[in-house]
């Protein structure tokens, strides 16, 4: 009601002959006449509320299991969320530099977001070539816990000062154990605990090499991509990711 009394109050200031603003009847006048109405005070208040909601939940996040927008949306529409929250301690050694060596192996190198790898991408994107990403562990947090899973610039932008906050705020250690209780290992499955009760029947400190680098390769599109079932294409993928792992003992430097 107070939107249509303000847009009617306003249609009649902006009618010709009639006295207004300099900007009367434009948008830009439409927009700052309605932010000094009580109503759009109101959403400016939300929208600021909005805009900081993730910074001020990052800090929470250091001590406080979090919960992912991906969680988020299955539990407010009624279906099934596994999630065993493990620390780092409890998770097997080569787990975790399997899906460094998967995801980001400059993990413990960069602050956030992998400049170099990011001004790779946005060539090969003007060259017209297919663009990979160059999503950091520290990015893919980011969108995990407050951002929405389909690609877009839009995404990607936010994405940038959250990740870069996100490496201010909480150490590598921390950044690496929340990203590995929140990621989605399959319909309804987060985190490495539920995954590998899932697929193999053990907690996530029991994981052999072989294991840990078929849960690895699954992570970017765990829907489609079953540890137990690759395809032959991923299958050597998971070997080579094994063997990175193996020599990568630097990759958890950082923790």
């Amino acid at each position: 009601m107070a939107a249509k009394n303000w847009f009617a109050r306003w249609k009649k200031k902006a009618q010709p002959g009639r006295k207004g603003g300099k900007n009367a009847g434009t948008v830009k006048g439409a927009v700052r006449d309605m932010l000094q109405t009580p109503l759009g005070r109101r959403l400016v208040k939300i929208c600021i509320f909005i805009a900081a909601l993730p910074f001020v939940l990052t800090l929470l996040y250091s001590v406080l299991p979090p919960v992912s927008t991906p969680m988020l949306a299955r539990l407010l529409t009624g279906r099934e969320v596994n999630r065993i929250w493990t620390p780092l301690e409890a998770i097997s050694p080569a787990l975790q530099r399997s899906v460094i060596a998967s995801e980001d192996a400059r993990f413990c190198e960069h602050g956030g977001v992998d400049w170099g790898a990011l001004k790779t991408q946005i060539t090969r994107l003007d060259d017209g070539s297919d663009v990979r990403g160059a999503s950091t562990i520290t990015m893919q947090l980011a969108k995990n816990l407050f951002l929405w899973n389909s690609r877009s610039y839009i995404r990607k932008g936010l994405e940038i000062p959250l990740a870069l906050w996100i490496d201010l705020m909480l150490s590598k250690r921390r950044v690496f154990e929340l990203y590995l209780n929140v990621a989605e290992w399959g319909d309804g499955i987060f985190g490495i605990e539920a995954a590998a009760r899932h697929y193999y029947n053990k907690s996530a400190d029991k994981l052999t090499r072989t294991e840990a680098a078929r849960l690895a390769t699954a992570l970017p599109n765990p829907i489609l991509r079953n540890p137990l079932k690759l395809s032959r294409r991923h299958a050597s993928h998971a070997r080579t990711i094994r063997k990175r792992a193996d020599i990568g003992r630097y990759l958890l430097d950082c923790m």
